[in-house]
C-alpha cells in the first residue's frame, strides 16, 4: 500500500472516530437537551398525538383535550368560568408554550413522568393507546367563583386566597386582572388573544396571588403581636396610645391613621391597640422585644418563604433591620416588608390551626387514565409558629378587631391592613386576613391602589367585603 493510500485511510479512520465520538456524546449526554428543545418538532408532534390528562376540581373539568381532524389533540378549558381558574391551571399553547400547572405538571399530564413508567409499559404490552395522568385539585368551585367575581366584578387589581388551615389545601386562588386561556390555545385566535392580554394593564398573565409581593400594612401586626405575646406581653399589657411617636435616633415621626390618638390617648391595652390598629403602640412593642424576636416570628409565619405549589411563587421579605427606627417601621408592615396574598392567608391559617403552619398545596391527587389513584398529597406541618395558647390569645384579639372593622361580623377573627407605598398622592394597598374559628377556612385578600377609592381607602372598606364573601361561600369547608 503506497503512502497516499495509507494517509487517506488514516484520515478516513479519524473522521469515523470523530463521528462516533460525536454520536456518543449526543446520545449519552445531550439527548434530553435536544429532545426537549422547543425547536424539536418531533417531540411536539408526539405530545400532540397522546391524550393529555384532565385537570379537574370538585367535579368540574377545568382542562381537557379533544382529537381534531388531523388526529392531534387540542387543549381546551371547558368550565363555565375558565378565567376564574386560569391563574392555577395556566395554558398550553402551540405558539406560546405553557404556564401554571400545565407547565409544572407537563410530564404527568402527557404521561412521560418516570412515575408513570409502569402504566406506559403495560399500555405498550397490551397495545393500548398511552394517555396522560389526571390532576385533581383542592379548589372549591363555589369559593373560587366568588373570589374571582368579587375581584373582577369591581375591576379590582389584586388577589384572594382561601386555605383549609388544618391541611394547607388551597380552597380558592383568584387573581385580577385575569384572562381566558381558550383564546390563547386556539390556533385560530392565539395571535390576537396574546396581543390583547399582553397589552392590557395590570399584567393579567401574572398570578397575583403568588407572584405579587406588596407591603402588608397592619395585617403584619399579627406577627408583631405574636412576638410580644411570646416575650411576656398579654392582651392587658399597656402601650402608648399617643397620636404620634418619634422613631429612635431620628426626627421622623410615625402617626396613627389620620393622626388620631388611640382611644383618647394615654396608655391603652394591647387588646385596644390591636382592635383599633394603633401604629404607635406597635412601634413601642417591637422596639421593646427587639429585632431578633420580630424576625424569628416573621420567619416562623412564613414571611420570605417560597412554597412548592407547582406555580410561580415569590417569597416576599422582611427586609433589613439595622436599627430601632427601621424596626419601628417594620412593626406596622411598612418599610421593606412584603408579602403575597398566599402568605397572608397562610399567616391567618396558622393562627386558626393552633399555631401550626401547614404547607399549602393545590394538587389533591394524581390519577391514571383509568382513574386509578397514583398519588395523594399528604398534609405536612412546616413548623409550630406559636404555641396553642398564644394562638388562642391572637384569636381573641382578632375577634375584637373584626368588631371594630366596617361591616364587622360576630364569629369572624380578622385583621385589616392599609399599606402606604409610593408618594403621598398614591392610594394605599388594602388588605384583609380572616378565618372562622368554628370552621376550617382562612382567607387573605389584597386589593391594590385603594380599589378606586383614592387615598382614603382602607382595608375595612375595600378588602374585607371580598374576604367575608369568600368565607360565606365556604359551605362545609
Amino acid at each position: 500500500m503506497n503512502r497516499s493510500i495509507r494517509l487517506a485511510a488514516a484520515f478516513a479512520l479519524v473522521l469515523i472516530l470523530i463521528l462516533l465520538a460525536n454520536l456518543t456524546w449526543i446520545q449519552a449526554f445531550k439527548e434530553d437537551e435536544y429532545a426537549n428543545n422547543p425547536l424539536n418538532r418531533r417531540g411536539f408532534y408526539e405530545m400532540k398525538s397522546i391524550p393529555r390528562g384532565q385537570i379537574s376540581t370538585g367535579g368540574v373539568v377545568l382542562a381537557s383535550s379533544e382529537q381534531d381532524a388531523n388526529g392531534f389533540y387540542q387543549r381546551s378549558y371547558p368550565s363555565d368560568s375558565p378565567a376564574a381558574y386560569a391563574p392555577v391551571t395556566g395554558y398550553l399553547s402551540d405558539q406560546y408554550g405553557a404556564s401554571g400547572l400545565e407547565s409544572s405538571y407537563n410530564a404527568v399530564l402527557n404521561g412521560t413522568d418516570p412515575a408513570l413508567f409502569t402504566s406506559r409499559w403495560l399500555d405498550t404490552l397490551t397495545g393500548k393507546e398511552s394517555a396522560g395522568a389526571n390532576l385533581e385539585l383542592t379548589l372549591d368551585p363555589a369559593m373560587q367563583q366568588v373570589a374571582h367575581d368579587m375581584l373582577t366584578g369591581s375591576n379590582y387589581e389584586g388577589a384572594a386566597v382561601a386555605l383549609r388551615p388544618s391541611t394547607g389545601e388551597v380552597l380558592a386562588m383568584a387573581s385580577s386582572p385575569g384572562y381566558d386561556p381558550n383564546g390563547i390555545v386556539d390556533p385560530a385566535t392565539a395571535s390576537t388573544a396574546w396581543a390583547d392580554v399582553t397589552s392590557r394593564e395590570g399584567n393579567p398573565l401574572i398570578n397575583h396571588a403568588t407572584q405579587d409581593t406588596l407591603p402588608p400594612g397592619s395585617i403584619f401586626k399579627i406577627i408583631t403581636t405574636s412576638a410580644g405575646l411570646n416575650n411576656g406581653y398579654s392582651s392587658g399589657s399597656l402601650l402608648t396610645g399617643a397620636p404620634e411617636i418619634t422613631l429612635p435616633g431620628t426626627t421622623t415621626t410615625l402617626t396613627n391613621y389620620g393622626g388620631q390618638a388611640c382611644a383618647g390617648g394615654g396608655d391603652v391595652t394591647l387588646e385596644t391597640a390591636f382592635s383599633l390598629s394603633c401604629n404607635t403602640a406597635f412601634v413601642q412593642l417591637a422596639i421593646d422585644v427587639g429585632a431578633d424576636a420580630v424576625r424569628s416570628t416573621a420567619e416562623a409565619f412564613g414571611v420570605g418563604e417560597q412554597y412548592d405549589l407547582g406555580l410561580p411563587v415569590s417569597g416576599g421579605a422582611l427586609g433589613e433591620l439595622p436599627d430601632d427606627a427601621a424596626l419601628g417601621q417594620t412593626a406596622i408592615g411598612q418599610r421593606d416588608v412584603t408579602m403575597s396574598a398566599l402568605q397572608a392567608a397562610v399567616m391567618a391559617a396558622t393562627v386558626a390551626n393552633d399555631g401550626k403552619r401547614m404547607e399549602p398545596h393545590v394538587v389533591k391527587r394524581i390519577t391514571g387514565a383509568d382513574l386509578r389513584e397514583l398519588n395523594v398529597t399528604q398534609p405536612r406541618e412546616i413548623t409550630q409558629a406559636v404555641s396553642p395558647e398564644i394562638a388562642g390569645q391572637l384569636e381573641q384579639l382578632m375577634l375584637a378587631s373584626e368588631r371594630n372593622t366596617a361591616g364587622g361580623r360576630a364569629g369572624i377573627a380578622s385583621k385589616t391592613g392599609t399599606a402606604e407605598h409610593g408618594d403621598e398622592g398614591t392610594p394605599p394597598h388594602t388588605w384583609y386576613v380572616a378565618y372562622l374559628p368554628d370552621r376550617d377556612v382562612a382567607v387573605g385578600v389584597v386589593v391594590k391602589n385603594g380599589g378606586g377609592l383614592g387615598t382614603g381607602a382602607t382595608g375595612g372598606q375595600v378588602a374585607s367585603p371580598v374576604g367575608r364573601a369568600i368565607l360565606d361561600a365556604a359551605g362545609g369547608a
